[in-house]
């Protein structure tokens, strides 16, 4: 401990923080759009596509995610791709995330009454124009809240990417412990940024909840 400051440590963490969240990010966006197309496709009713949608999500819904990361991370590399930490980690938080989004926002749609299809079948609307106009905005108002639940998942599953050699919070938490040999202390700073990170959106998760719950 005696080359490193407690300065010195915050710095090295701060550093790598910018990695979780930029991970964190990737993964949410990347995930979200792929998340809402699996949402469409299983929604269209082609011959098949609800079962492969369904079979995608239990594949990962079903195995851990630090089996997806390491299968992710070989298997490109099998296929010829020039495989790097970051690149491996964010296509399989993005296909994590997409499944998990997908379901989530299943249910959202599935809770719209089945009188809105109805009606706005009955002014002639497309299946395009009854989700864009009338399913979508309903479900989307009622998927906010666990929308922004999930992204807490999000986050603390990106310290999972440090199996791959990913260097963000929980890497080089570890990397600064080996140096200093003050576990306790430095994982107590890495705990510490992860809850900085999810208390405030678990917090505004539980109040997007209360404030779009419908009243009585």
């Amino acid at each position: 401990m005696a080359d490193f400051t407690f300065w010195d440590i915050a710095k090295q963490l701060l550093l790598a923080l910018r990695w979780t969240v930029g991970l964190s990010l990737i993964a949410f966006a990347g995930g979200s759009l792929l998340g809402m197309a699996l949402l469409v496709l299983r929604l269209a009713r082609l011959p098949g596509a609800q079962r492969f949608v369904a079979a995608y999500v239990q594949v990962f819904q079903g195995t851990p995610l630090l089996m997806q990361l390491f299968l992710t991370y070989f298997g490109l590399a099998m296929v010829g791709v020039d495989t790097s930490p970051l690149l491996a980690a964010s296509v399989c938080l993005i296909l994590y995330s997409s499944a998990y989004l997908c379901e989530i926002w299943r249910g959202c749609v599935e809770a719209v009454p089945r009188g809105q299809w109805e009606a706005s079948a009955s002014l002639a609307m497309g299946f395009t124009e009854q989700l864009r106009h009338v399913i979508l905005p309903q479900a989307l108002r009622m998927g906010i809240a666990p929308t922004a639940g999930f992204s807490v998942q999000i986050i603390k599953g990106t310290a999972l990417t440090s199996v791959i050699g990913f260097i963000e919070i929980t890497k080089a938490g570890q990397l600064i412990a080996n140096a200093t040999f003050e576990p306790f202390l430095i994982y107590g700073c890495v705990a510490a940024l992860y809850f900085a990170l999810c208390f405030p959106l678990s917090l505004w998760s539980q109040r997007l909840e209360r404030r779009l719950r419908p009243r009585r």
